[in-house]
């Protein structure tokens, strides 16, 4: 759609959202980033929004065709940031096993690598931007 009529639908934008903010959910929940059971359709501690985009000015009708290719630097970054943040929640496990609690820079750096790959998956999957993501996993 946004290669040959330069729209990207309302509808598949809100499915898009939808499902990410899902996914979300479940993923923090798994990193032990949240302890609420994820609900399918609240929005719960996790918020997830980004701006629907306007095709004709903000995105060029080409770049689809080549950011999967583009952001690969990016996947193999990000494939070593979450073997880290998989160490990072084992060990979270036993710290709240054992204290009750997550540490606070275990906590920032699986939020920090969740961030990383949300922004990724928008400039490369979604095309929900052109911008080029940073290779940082701060805000």
């Amino acid at each position: 759609m946004i290669l040959f009529r330069q729209k990207y639908p309302k509808w598949l934008f809100d499915w898009n959202l939808a499902l990410s903010r899902f996914n979300v959910r479940v993923l923090a929940y798994l990193l032990l980033v949240q302890d609420e059971y994820p609900s399918t359709d609240e929005e719960q501690s996790v918020h997830l929004d980004f701006p629907h985009p306007d095709v004709q000015n903000d995105l060029n009708r080409w770049m689809p065709l080549v950011k999967w290719f583009l952001a690969f630097p990016h996947y193999v970054v990000w494939t070593l940031l979450a073997i880290g943040a998989f160490i990072a929640v084992i060990i979270a496990w036993f710290s709240i096993l054992f204290t009750g609690r997550m540490p606070r820079g275990l906590f920032d750096y699986v939020v920090g690598v969740m961030r990383y790959g949300i922004r990724i998956e928008l400039y490369a999957f979604m095309l929900t931007t052109d911008k080029y993501p940073r290779f940082s996993i701060s805000e």
